[in-house]
């Protein structure tokens, strides 16, 4: 048995059903300990995040703006998972899948708050007057030094995932596509991310949220765009698009001819696990940006981090979901709404690809192989941040300049090496950090009640009154 079988076995288990059901059962428990905030309280969030930064703030103590933490999170979370993720889920779970990511993203956002009001209770400051949070530690700070050992292996698994999945999967993938639509060699393109990545992540956190201020909207904007351009010449099957997703939510798929039917089972994990892979909402990656956010209270950049949650899955993910239904391309035989049969080797991004293609042409292809690359490389930098955050909680501050050059050695040999090891060994990083996280947040939810409580029994009714007189 080589490594490759051991850690697929490995995998097996960890991403098992009993982790998917810690991880939405702690998004459902979340969810009723604060009372639903997250549908309650969800405009009010977007307007804390995306409105100029008030006066308060900008006098708190922090590194960078919420909305700027906020752009940085989403860099990292909005990638290819969101291309490529959904497609693989809508292949094997068909339509519904889309609805139990929409599901699972919208009690992620509750994960997600109490990771960011978590990180930014128990943040410390670095030697080098930075601030630094995350669940490891909320895990030695809320839970005690005896809980040590799970925020070391947090920590540890995080630096190692944030070289994988965040990286060198990244910039292979961003090779791969690069070589396919223009020609352009594994080599060159590793050679170029390496010096952009370079000139950002050594400019430290200040230079990274800003290039992801500029770049995050950039790129989703250009991907919504072309998602929605399709959506709307085809908008006679919006309607018969969404009712698939709301039928095969609870009911199979039947079998026809050269398709083999999907069970709602199926519908359930694939949506489920590409929901959290696409959102990250209970691995606690977020959590590890939100510490350096400007804030006044808590509550306030704990509401801006959940709104990323609702981004990239209730947005994001439902763009690609409806372009493969509205076209056909999440079955071989052309599916009850185009009625157009497609390549059924066709699968991740190639598939949704080919689903822009049908629509738009080659442009398709290009929003589609620009979507990527941008999604990619913004993935990159932003997890670079988890990696660093992650690395100096082991080593300290004075070791973070190591981590930057592997960093970027890993994503130069990543653009040219072959990853399937690496991919399997980051599912099973990503795992060992979500399960430390997850018992954190079990444990110190009395603190986020606690805290969000007291934002909106004593700041946000005060700060209510004085805007009304």
């Amino acid at each position: 048995m080589d490594i490759l079988d051991i850690l697929g076995k490995i995998n097996g288990i960890l991403w098992g059903t009993p982790s998917l059901i810690l991880l939405f059962g702690t998004g459902l428990f979340l969810t009723f300990a604060l009372r639903g905030l997250q549908f309650r309280k969800l405009m009010y969030a977007f307007k804390l995040g995306f409105t100029k930064e008030k006066e308060e703030d900008a006098k708190a103590e922090g590194d960078v703006s919420n909305f700027k933490a906020l752009m940085t999170a989403l860099a990292a979370t909005i990638g290819n998972g969101n291309i490529a993720g959904v497609a693989t889920a809508i292949t094997l779970g068909g339509p519904g899948a889309i609805f139990w990511m929409w599901i699972v993203g919208l009690l992620g956002m509750a994960t997600k708050y109490a990771e960011a009001l978590l990180a930014m209770k128990f943040r410390v400051k670095n030697d080098k007057g930075e601030y630094s949070g995350g669940p490891m530690y909320y895990v030695e700070k809320g839970l005690g030094p005896k809980f040590k050992i799970l925020a070391i292996a947090f920590a540890l698994f995080g630096a190692f995932a944030a070289l994988g999945i965040g990286n060198s999967v990244q910039s292979n993938t961003i090779a791969s596509v690069v070589d396919e639509s223009f020609g352009i060699s594994g080599i060159v393109t590793g050679i170029v991310l390496a010096v952009l990545t370079t000139l950002i992540i050594f400019g430290g956190i200040q230079r990274i949220s800003t290039v992801a201020g500029f770049f995050v909207p950039m790129m989703a904007l250009l991907y919504i765009a072309g998602s929605l351009l399709i959506i709307f010449l085809n908008v006679d099957k919006i309607i018969p698009s969404f009712a698939l997703i709301f039928e095969y939510a609870f009911s199979p798929v039947a079998a026809t001819s050269g398709f083999v039917g999907i069970a709602v089972s199926e519908a359930i994990r694939s949506g489920v696990s590409r929901g959290i892979f696409s959102n990250e909402a209970g691995l606690g990656t977020a959590a590890l940006i939100a510490g350096n956010a400007r804030s006044d209270h808590p509550v306030k950049q704990a509401l801006v981090a959940m709104t990323g949650t609702f981004i990239v899955t209730i947005i994001v993910c439902t763009m690609t979901g409806l372009v493969l239904i509205i076209t056909g391309f999440w079955d071989p035989t052309g599916g009850a709404i185009s009625g157009v049969a497609h390549n059924a080797n066709l699968d991740g991004g190639a598939l949704t690809s080919a689903a822009f293609a049908s629509s738009l042409g080659q442009i398709g292809e290009y929003i589609v192989a620009f979507s990527v690359i941008f999604f990619g490389f913004s993935t990159i930098v932003g997890w670079y941040v988890y990696g660093e955050k992650c690395f100096e909680y082991l080593f300290g501050t004075k070791a973070t300049g190591l981590y930057r050059t592997i960093y970027v050695a890993a994503c130069g040999l990543g653009a040219v090496a072959n990853l399937t090891v690496v991919w399997a060994f980051a599912d099973m990083a990503n795992a060992l950090m979500m399960i430390p996280n997850l018992i954190a947040l079990v444990l110190l939810y009395k603190v986020v009640v606690h805290e969000t409580n007291d934002y909106f029994e004593n700041h946000y009714k005060v700060a209510t009154m004085k805007k009304a007189s």
